[in-house]
């Protein structure tokens, strides 16, 4: 059976917008936002992410943190989609503690920049003693800023970890409609949905949760506080896997409405009490001029640079 990968590049007749809350787009091609701007994704929210090898250095976070709000908001800009962002220190790399402590430091220093969400993602991945510590102390820098917080939930002993990650975030106080708790699964979803969480799905090929079992999660429980996103990063991944979803929805007598809210309203509702998730964002861009520089810098390699004319200077006849 198809897990709906094969539609080509995910369009919709229908004529839907999509978010994709959940993606590492640092990790992705430019090629890629162009085939997801086709594809009717209007904005993303890319959450601190893992390396694939261990930083060793404070340096190379700060250089990272600065990409996501700064780089990565320009280079989708100049292909349509709004970029926003969400700053954490890993669950992964919470586990060297000495340079831990030193991102804790500079945490609050990018919390504040223009774009930034929530804090996240943060979590457990082996459910360690350190990991624990520092999921804690970035909960409390949420509550300290009154942001909101994304959450991972470790990939091995699912069930167990997404249950402690959640009555660790009841300990610290933190409202749960105020917590989108990923990565969730046919194991988790009704104890999340439960606890009054917000329950975001990451959509993977072959592998975690597919398409088709994406379909059959919201035929069971509805399309309430259920997120769809595609986590595309440097693995094996797909950044067109919120669109191609929600048309497979559609095949398979999924209403248009339920497609709308999982795969774009219920993570504007989410991430918009951030107060920097702004639908007019993206319904009323400024035009796009690829002739722009971000400090020098353009994302073209001799290609004739697309400009787009101002709304105001159209004449129709």
């Amino acid at each position: 059976m198809s897990d709906g990968s094969d539609n080509q590049n995910g369009t919709l007749d229908q004529g839907l917008k999509f978010i994709d809350p959940h993606i590492h787009m640092n990790a992705r091609v430019t090629d890629d936002y162009e085939r997801m701007a086709a594809a009717g994704v209007v904005a993303v929210i890319e959450p601190a992410f893992w390396l694939g090898q261990p930083r060793t250095s404070i340096g190379t976070f700060i250089d990272y943190y600065s990409t996501l709000v700064g780089w990565e908001r320009f280079r989708a800009a100049q292909f349509g989609i709004r970029h926003y962002c969400a700053i954490g220190l890993n669950s992964k790399e919470a586990n060297n503690e000495p340079l831990a402590e030193q991102v804790m430091e500079i945490l609050p220093r990018f919390l504040t920049k223009e774009g930034v969400v929530a804090v996240g993602e943060i979590g457990y991945d082996d459910q360690s003693e350190a990991e624990d510590k520092y999921f804690r102390a970035q909960l409390e820098l949420a509550k300290e800023l009154e942001m909101l917080v994304m959450v991972h939930t470790p990939h091995r002993d699912k069930k167990q970890g997404t249950t402690r990650s959640m009555d660790v975030i009841e300990e610290h106080g933190l409202d749960p409609s105020r917590v989108v708790i990923d990565h969730n699964n046919e194991e988790t979803v009704r104890e999340t949905l439960d606890r009054g969480f917000w329950a975001a799905f990451t959509l993977y090929p072959r592998t975690k949760m597919g398409n088709e079992r994406m379909v059959e999660i919201v035929r069971q429980y509805g399309s309430d506080r259920i997120i769809v996103d595609s986590s595309a990063d440097w693995a094996m991944s797909d950044p067109l896997a919120v669109p191609k979803t929600g048309r497979l929805m559609l095949e398979r007598g999924i209403s248009r409405e339920d497609v709308h809210k999982t795969c774009y309203q219920n993570a504007l509702d989410a991430y918009g009490q951030s107060g920097a998730f702004n639908e007019e964002d993206w319904l009323n861009p400024a035009p796009i001029d690829q002739r722009i520089l971000f400090e020098g810098n353009s994302v073209l390699r001799g290609q004739a640079p697309r400009v787009d004319e101002e709304k105001d200077n159209l004449v129709i006849e």
